[in-house]
């Protein structure tokens, strides 16, 4: 009985550390996710603030808006101007 009480102790013992080790490793994984997240914001958030800036011709020499949204836009673009110069 007393050995496989010790038995267990040792297996007890060896989870427990196998738990710290992958909770260590939880917490770096979780840091670096936080601050891989917090650099992907920061970056979009550049890049929304440059297409803010940038207009309508400059988005899509730059490879911005195409196609139907693109039209769109220009044609939106006009008809604003059209009206601010009447």
């Amino acid at each position: 009985m007393d050995r496989v009480n010790s038995s267990l102790c040792l297996e007890n013992l060896r989870m427990m550390h196998e738990n710290e080790r992958l909770r260590r490793k939880a917490q770096q994984l979780d840091q670096e996710n936080k601050a891989l997240l917090a650099e992907i914001k920061r970056k979009q958030q550049l890049v929304q603030q440059h297409a803010s800036a940038s207009s309508p011709s400059q988005q899509l020499q730059q490879g911005g808006p195409s196609g139907a949204a693109a039209s769109a836009a220009t044609a939106a673009n006009r008809k604003a101007a059209h009206h601010v110069n009447k």
